[in-house]
């Protein structure tokens, strides 16, 4: 148990340092085009830090741990929002938002989730089909982000004089590092949580979206400390958008996804509320406010209490 414990904290400085540096890379890669910063987060950055679900959730499917699958991605979509998101706006809300970039990837994001909730509650699982058209629509959402990027006004903070290929490097130095850290993690994570009893969809929801999603948090903080705020509300979204497409596009693809009844009944409906909570103030007010961060926060201590019981 000491080795186990050893490897997870391991695992949690690999991410920190990963996340601390990928934020650095991407805010100079963006000044050095004139790319807005919450277009940077939900993009590069997102795509980054959304690696961990990615492999984990694929590689679960392969071992036939479904629940994992399903589970890892819809709960990190509450953790990424809750918890990561809710902290950062109750430290330090957001004071400018470019409403172009964020209107278009909010309904993108409730479009999806609307019609997966909908095929889960008539289907009970996610087949190939909805992995198929998953995958679609993230090509789709890539096209989007090229179209949207001009006409994203923000203010980046100029061009810098740096080196592309070191930056791009870098990010994929941090990348790795991230994905390494969050399988230390997730491994000895699981092996903890089983030594003490905890259910498969309850390490899923809970520990492994926890874990998976720890990149989103570093990367938020780091833009916090760093005065880039809308690296990390932008990397939120990114991420929990790449989420539905890729965490449970692709196992569903290969695999297929059978679903539990309480991911279709309080998992899904519940991301969908807490995304509601974050984003829609933000876009009537374009900035968004502490209130919400601490009511966001409250959820999911509700929801991780619950998850137990």
């Amino acid at each position: 148990m000491v080795s186990t414990v050893a490897f997870f904290l391991l695992g949690l400085v690999l991410i920190c340092v990963g996340g601390d540096r990928l934020v650095d890379a991407a805010v100079a890669i963006a000044r050095k085009f004139n790319i807005p910063q919450i277009v940077v987060g939900a993009t590069i950055v997102s795509l980054g830090t959304t690696l961990p679900e990615i492999l984990v959730s694929t590689t679960a499917a392969f071992n036939g741990s479904a629940a994992i699958a399903a589970g890892n991605a819809i709960g990190s979509v509450i953790c990424n929002t809750a918890l990561i998101a809710g902290l950062s706006q109750a430290i330090r809300p957001v004071q400018k938002v470019s409403t172009a970039s964020l209107a278009w990837r909010s309904a993108f994001f409730f479009f999806i989730i609307g019609l997966m909730e909908i095929y889960g509650c008539i289907r009970g699982v996610y087949d190939r089909l909805p992995g198929v058209l998953l995958l679609t629509a993230f090509v789709v959402y890539a096209c989007l982000n090229v179209k949207f990027s001009s006409g994203e006004e923000e203010e980046s903070g100029g061009a810098e004089n740096v080196s592309v290929l070191k930056q791009f490097l870098i990010l994929a130095a941090c990348a790795a590092l991230l994905y390494a850290g969050a399988n230390l993690l997730v491994d000895n994570g699981i092996l903890i949580a089983q030594a003490l009893g905890v259910p498969e969809r309850v390490i899923a929801v809970t520990f492994i979206a926890l874990g998976t999603s720890l990149p989103e948090l570093v990367t938020s903080l780091a833009s916090l400390i760093k005065g880039y705020g809308n690296v990390g509300l932008g990397n939120v979204i990114g991420a929990n958008i790449l989420n539905l497409l890729l965490v449970i596009g692709i196992p569903a693809a290969v695999e297929g996804i059978p679903l539990e009844r309480k991911t279709v009944m309080v998992d899904i409906p519940l991301a969908t509320a807490v995304m509601a909570v974050l984003l829609l103030p933000i876009l009537f007010r374009k900035k968004s406010s502490r209130v919400q961060g601490v009511v966001l926060l409250g959820i999911y201590v509700v929801y991780c209490i619950a998850s137990f019981r």
